[in-house]
């Protein structure tokens, strides 16, 4: 389906969505100025058709998951049988291939180091036809305020305060260990394991998924957004909102200015994605544009403009195998751990 996929009250449906994922069909409906029947019948009709899908996800440095960023240097011909290889393991969150055919990039989160390690040092450096690894822990992630619209036809300010919800608590009591990490019990694996799959799922089916009491899910789901341990993404194609050029940037900044620039880069509206990382280039980021030419002008004028960027690299995605959600229900980001 082409950018028409979307009308003008269906991107603001997603954009709405992207604010707070959980939010009461009838508030959105309340928002948006329409019936609460018209917004439940467009967001079917989108998730239905695999154009939208609402996720519930756990943020990785609350809850004690090792993520990093790796680079997978194929031999000629091997990058898109590796690429589907790496997708079908349950702890990458997006593999895609990048232009030249030769270079997979994956998003891995690990639940234990020895898990971590195990992928690094010995499962890809054996895998046949894989030249080279490199990976880049996740340090922070530099996050707009508030959510970004990439698309035409956005909320505007008044709409976007209505639906933003309370930012997350820091120290929030009844989970919080000594290291600050938000502790998981089987419960709430389970729950999270059904919220990588329909960030809506109501409360009966996660109150039957988790053998808790509606009430029970629903002030542990509630207490996991306030400690930070659970927020909410909206997967959406960026060709359906009229970006048909996606790259990833691998950035490299002196560390005094890593944060500011780190800010500045998040700013950026066509930046969905922005992150502090180990290694040389240590702030990568994800930028859509609507053509190649757009990205030039992102490249001069975008982060051109941003002097403490000493080198960059540039990567446009040639092909998407993974992404979190718009795929198979097999290919999740996260799942509870094995016992």
């Amino acid at each position: 389906m082409d950018s028409d996929a979307f009308d003008p009250l269906d991107r603001r449906l997603a954009h709405a969505l992207m604010i707070d994922g959980r939010a009461a069909f009838s508030r959105i409906a309340a928002v948006l100025g329409t019936t609460d029947q018209t917004v439940i019948r467009r967001y079917r009709r989108l998730r239905g058709a695999g154009l939208l899908r609402v996720l519930g996800l756990p943020v990785a440095e609350r809850v004690g998951l090792l993520e990093s960023r790796l680079r997978i240097q194929c031999a000629p011909g091997a990058a898109l049988a590796i690429a589907e290889s790496l997708a079908r393991r349950p702890d990458t969150g997006w593999v895609k291939i990048f232009s030249g055919g030769t270079e997979v990039g994956c998003l891995v989160a690990s639940r234990t180091r020895e898990d971590h390690e195990a992928l690094l040092l010995r499962k890809l450096p054996r895998t046949h036809r894989v030249i080279g690894v490199s990976a880049q822990s996740m340090l922070h992630r530099f996050s707009a305020e508030p959510v970004r619209w990439l698309g035409a036809d956005g909320l505007d300010e008044e709409q976007i305060e209505a639906l933003t919800p309370p930012p997350p608590e820091a120290g929030e009591p009844g989970g919080d260990g000594e290291d600050g990490v938000v502790r998981l019990d089987a419960q709430d694996h389970a729950l999270l394991a059904v919220l990588a799959r329909d960030g809506r799922t109501g409360y009966p089916e996660l109150a039957r998924a988790t053998g808790r009491s509606e009430s029970t899910v629903r002030r542990r789901l509630e207490q996991l957004r306030r400690t930070g341990a659970l927020e909410f993404d909206v997967e959406v194609l960026p060709r359906h909102l009229g970006y048909q050029t996606e790259a990833g940037l691998y950035a490299t900044v002196a560390p005094g200015d890593l944060a500011a620039a780190g800010r500045a880069l998040a700013e950026h509206p066509q930046v969905p994605f922005a992150a502090a990382t180990t290694g040389a280039a240590n702030l990568a980021a994800t930028v859509l544009c609507r053509d190649e030419r757009d990205l030039y002008r992102y490249m001069t004028e975008g982060i051109g403009g941003l002097h403490s960027v000493h080198r960059l690299e540039v990567l446009p995605v040639l092909r998407h195998v993974k992404r979190a959600g718009l795929l198979s229900d097999g290919n999740r980001l996260y799942e509870p751990p094995l016992h």
